[in-house]
């Protein structure tokens, strides 16, 4: 079956071509698909053969809202999405004064093992497909009622290690047919796979890059973020250099506070000479209490955000969201997947 919903504007007008349509046709399909169609019936500017015939030969790919739940604190909404083959992922609705973010996943699991993050327990299962990354976007709208204004790809996955899909979905929920959301409006998070940011540099895209740095030197990162061994401090921060040099875009650093472990003084400061000659962000995070994780939340994030600013570094705190939902990456699906498992040993 073909997965239209996968397919750009103009895959789908030169398939709807093959069957003997007009090329407006495509531009139809794509519309329906793209306003949340969940069957071809509802498609009613489409002759009827020709939706028995997309009926016949494609799918429409309809996630299912396994959970849902919603902060009493924030207005935060974490959904649990279940895909046609049974596999979960999770999507995180967040309300601000500039507008309602996703935060949405890039695949079934994760393989980079980062030790703090519930994502990876339980390793990789499989890449996500554009129309699974789109939907997520798409569903989480019209399930809550709310505009969806601005995209980070910061949940389950890493990006660029599923980059192909990523890229097409960027083409599709950028376009103005579709969901019409600016690249501007997008943040997209590496671990620090450098290959992928070095192809995101020549492509020139005008969204913003953000890199889960987590330690500026190699015996931290190595300990913490296994992709260090591969792709250790030096070559990652000279990637992001070049990075900023080719697309003058601004990165911000993602930087979890992990009490005794990244939050030393002397991290700050060289933090500070890593970044120096490129405008850099640095997006302190207070660490989620992972139940599987030995590392606790810093008590120091205050006084190492002081550090980073006596160097003139932009160094800010992210305020805390859906903290009574499970909101951080990963925990629902965890919670799910361990409660099916008790189902199994019970039965």
């Amino acid at each position: 079956m073909i997965d239209l919903k996968s397919m750009s504007q103009q895959e789908m007008t030169d398939l709807l071509r093959s069957m003997g349509q007009p090329a407006f046709r495509g531009r139809q399909v794509f519309t329906w698909l793209h306003r949340g169609a969940q069957s071809f019936e509802e498609m009613s500017n489409l002759p009827k053969s020709l939706r028995e015939q997309l009926q016949a030969e494609c799918l429409i790919s309809v996630p299912k809202a396994a959970r849902k739940q919603l902060s009493r604190q924030d207005g935060t909404m974490k959904y649990l999405w279940e895909l046609a083959d049974g596999n979960c992922i999770e999507s995180v609705l967040m309300r601000y004064h500039h507008g309602n973010t996703v935060c949405i996943s890039s695949q079934v699991g994760c393989r980079m093992g980062c030790a703090f993050c519930a994502s990876t327990i339980a390793g990789k299962v499989r890449d996500l497909t554009p129309a699974e990354m789109l939907d997520q976007v798409l569903f989480t709208q019209m399930d809550s009622g709310l505009e969806i204004s601005n995209i980070v790809l910061m949940g389950i996955g890493e990006p660029m290690d599923n980059l192909n899909t990523v890229l097409k979905f960027l083409e599709l929920v950028n376009h103005p047919d579709g969901m019409n959301i600016g690249m501007r409006h997008i943040s997209l998070s590496t671990c620090g796979v450098i290959p992928g940011i070095e192809r995101l540099a020549a492509l020139g895209l005008q969204l913003t890059l953000s890199v889960s740095l987590h330690a500026p030197d190699d015996e931290t990162r190595s300990k913490i973020m296994p992709v260090n061994r591969a792709y250790p401090v030096d070559e990652l921060f000279a990637a992001c250099h070049n990075y900023f040099q080719k697309t003058g875009r601004r990165i911000s650093f993602e930087y979890a506070m992990i009490d005794g472990v990244n939050d030393h003084d002397w991290q700050a400061d060289l933090i500070a000479k890593r970044l120096k000659g490129m405008p850099g962000h640095v997006n302190l995070i207070p660490l989620n209490d992972v139940v599987e994780s030995p590392f606790k939340p810093s008590k120091r994030t205050a006084a190492f955000q002081k550090r980073l600013e006596s160097h003139g570094l932009t160094a800010t705190v992210r305020r805390s969201l859906g903290g009574d939902i499970d909101a951080s990456c990963g925990q629902l699906r965890r919670k799910a997947m361990e409660e099916a498992k008790k189902g199994e040993v019970s039965q």
